[in-house]
């Protein structure tokens, strides 16, 4: 694998965290992200997990920038070991850009944030639970015009620079595109909030479908120009 895509990435990484407001909170949601226990990293970096934990905490001092740049790269070590699957994904997505006819808002997280947190800026009605508990960010597509101009291959793209996030789809009568066009996308988002209509109006097959695939599903009816405002107060 090409050293460009990683260094470029490990800056990234290592200078959120570096110039976060709480650096542990920080590290935890990438160390989340790329999928990684307080276990795993801390035999990768030959210490004790409470160390770990203790960072994420705030239990301890923040790491300086060499403590930093060692969970990085132990982080990417562990993502190359495993094939480098979140390298690729985010070398990708770097340089990615989209018009705003068809991205209304792209956003990462300082901090992991909980999903109930999200439902709440959207005003929201869950239809389907999820493992998951938190997101690292969003992206609010409008739904058909990602869906009529982007080729499937694109996809990924709309997950910015963290998979850990939810997609808000816009302009949705049903909800029966964007949860089909999402079947061909690798890996998953945590949640996706289908903007426009109400549980009621769901297309049947929808809560299957986000069961089927592990990602927690939601309805809005709020204005969009006030969820928007919401969402970019977060976190």
């Amino acid at each position: 694998m090409s050293d460009e895509p990683r260094d470029d990435l490990a800056r990234r990484i290592a200078g959120e965290i570096t110039l976060s407001s709480n650096p542990g909170a920080t590290l935890r949601k990438w160390r989340t992200d790329f999928d990684v226990s307080q276990t795993k990293l801390a035999d990768r970096l030959d210490v004790s997990s409470s160390v770990i934990s203790d960072y994420e905490s705030g239990r301890r001092e923040s790491p300086g920038i060499g403590v930093v740049s060692r969970i990085v790269r132990a982080l990417l070590d562990i993502d190359e070991a495993r094939g480098g699957g979140r390298i690729r994904q985010y070398a990708r997505v770097i340089s990615a850009g989209f018009e705003s006819d068809i991205v209304h808002d792209l956003r990462e997280y300082p901090t992991s944030v909980p999903i109930d947190r999200l439902y709440e800026a959207l005003d929201a009605t869950e239809v389907v639970e999820s493992d998951h508990d938190h997101v690292s960010g969003h992206t609010v597509i409008n739904s058909i015009e990602a869906i009529t101009r982007l080729p499937s291959e694109e996809f990924y793209r709309l997950y910015g620079q963290s998979t850990n996030r939810a997609l808000v789809f816009t302009d949705v009568t049903r909800g029966e595109s964007p949860l089909v066009a999402l079947r061909v996308v690798n890996p998953t988002p945590n949640a996706v909030v289908l903007h426009g209509l109400t549980p009621d109006d769901l297309w049947e097959y929808a809560p299957e479908l986000a069961r089927i695939d592990g990602f927690a599903l939601a309805t809005s009816t709020r204005d969009l120009d006030e969820v928007l405002a919401e969402l970019r107060a977060l976190p």
